[in-house]
């Protein structure tokens, strides 16, 4: 190993949690080698057999769920009342696709033509090497890794330093599930590795999860590999509450959709709409509710709102919410009544603007954190134009009792998944993409399986008039 070392550095308490060495080069290549090479072995195995080697790794990850908890709340702030439900949704995505997997990975076979044996086989790429978060450190990462594997690739995984214990629960999983030695590697690597690793050519897919400077390192990396890149970047999220909604039922959901995990989510509710016949009731509930937080360490099971993940991250939305508000914005919380909040602190009480517009950043640029703007608007084609008014698009929820005009104005909104009555939920039988800044390419769903594979056709004539 180097002796170059990384730290996660727990919002907590600002104590190091935990600190690893980056890998070396010698340490990188052995890595490449191994990797390869039961890659070539593993594809070739039977799917029944590959899906009872990640079926064994999810169960063995779940068995671990008592130390998962309290590890996350002290590595990126989760209070630990919390910290199961992503484990619950690891397990949801995981079954999922190795479930899907038969259909998902069988061959396209045309219509039938006369002479001809004619089908499309789909196979692996080789090595995916899956870059994750910290915000979600098994939800995000699960989506690649495991279909990767069951679709015969190998899997490279660099984790993020705030989660680096993350990592190292996936390669216990793989190591209890008896997966061949080789296949899945958890590597502790540096900005500069990672990128060597991509512009080397050393592996066949990236699967990244972050921000959109992130994405921009990772194509700028890829130039001239030709190789696919899966790029979930940021997201502005907007709600559209429609004069016909159920005002009780979308207060809640979208205070939750807003605050849940700190707001750092990239599909997190960050700005809502709301007809302005419902205006003054929507407002008077969120805040009402948003009152109710605790706000506190995340090892107390009373709290409900854990730190931010650091000082920095939590200055820069006190910094928008200020530029708000001098702007003419109401911030309808008083910050005095959460004790822990505190500049220069990643401890940030929960934050709710009105009086908002899209000249000011917390309407523009990604929060990641609990605050929401709510605007009033007159009807749906100024809902649209203002949900369509970003440079992101990930996903957008519309609360409605009206499913027709739901679709109809989901189909205007640019964005990669529309909800009605539900946000900041990924379902693993559905495409989880975006547009714009929000990134490109495709996880989950039988179309997650397409980025980890390459189309390989057979064309036979099998008639040739002898």
């Amino acid at each position: 190993m180097s002796d170059k070392r990384v730290q996660c550095v727990s919002p907590v308490d600002g104590s190091v949690y935990a600190e690893r060495s980056l890998a070396n080069e010698s340490d990188i290549g052995k890595v490449l080698g191994s990797a390869r090479a039961a890659q070539a072995a593993w594809r070739t195995l039977p799917l029944s057999k590959r899906a009872a080697v990640c079926t064994r790794a999810v169960d063995a990850m779940l068995g671990m769920a008592d130390d998962i908890v309290p590890e996350l709340a002290w590595q990126m702030g989760r209070p630990v009342a919390f910290g199961q439900g992503e484990l619950r949704g690891f397990e949801e995505r995981a079954r999922h696709m190795i479930g899907s997997a038969e259909e998902s990975l069988s061959d396209i076979v045309p219509e039938p033509k006369a002479g001809f044996t004619r089908r499309i086989a789909r196979e692996p790429l080789g090595i995916v090497f899956t870059i994750a978060p910290w915000n979600y450190p098994y939800l995000t990462a699960v989506n690649s890794i495991i279909p990767a594997l069951m679709a015969g690739n190998a899997v490279l995984l660099k984790h993020a330093r705030q989660t680096l214990l993350a990592g190292e629960r996936f390669e216990r999983a793989f190591l209890e599930a008896e997966l061949p030695e080789g296949l899945f590697h958890n590597l502790v690597l540096s900005h500069e590795q990672t990128a060597d690793l991509i512009s080397g050519g050393h592996v066949d897919m990236v699967c990244f999860t972050g921000s959109v400077p992130g994405g921009a390192a990772m194509e700028q990396a890829a130039v001239g590999r030709f190789i696919g890149l899966g790029l979930e970047l940021g997201g502005k999220d907007p709600a559209f509450v429609r004069a016909d909604a159920a005002v009780g039922y979308a207060v809640e959901n979208l205070v939750d959709g807003a605050f849940f995990n700190s707001g750092q989510s990239c599909c997190g509710v960050e700005r809502i709409y709301v007809h302005e016949a419902l205006f003054d009731d929507f407002v008077s509930g969120v805040v009402d509710l948003t009152r109710q937080y605790v706000l506190g360490d995340p090892l107390n099971d009373a709290t409900t709102l854990g730190p931010m993940v650091n000082a920095k991250a939590a200055d820069f939305v006190r910094g928008q919410i200020e530029s708000a508000t001098k702007a003419g914005a109401t911030a309808h919380i008083d910050e005095s009544a959460f004790m822990r909040s505190k500049a220069g602190t990643p401890y940030l009480a929960p934050q709710v603007l009105t009086g908002v517009d899209h000249q000011m950043s917390v309407m523009r640029e990604e929060s990641f954190g609990p605050v929401v703007g709510i605007m009033a608007v007159s009807g749906d084609d100024e809902a649209v134009t203002l949900m369509n008014d970003s440079p992101f698009g990930l996903t957008a929820s519309i609360w409605t009792g009206d499913e027709a005009a739901a679709a109809c104005i989901g189909e205007q909104i640019n964005t990669g998944t529309v909800y009605m009555n539900r946000c900041d939920y990924l379902d693993p039988a559905l495409a989880w993409t975006g547009v714009g800044d929000s990134g490109r390419g495709c996880t989950l769903s039988k179309l997650g399986y397409e980025h980890l594979t390459r189309p390989k056709s057979f064309h036979f004539r099998v008639d040739t008039g002898a």
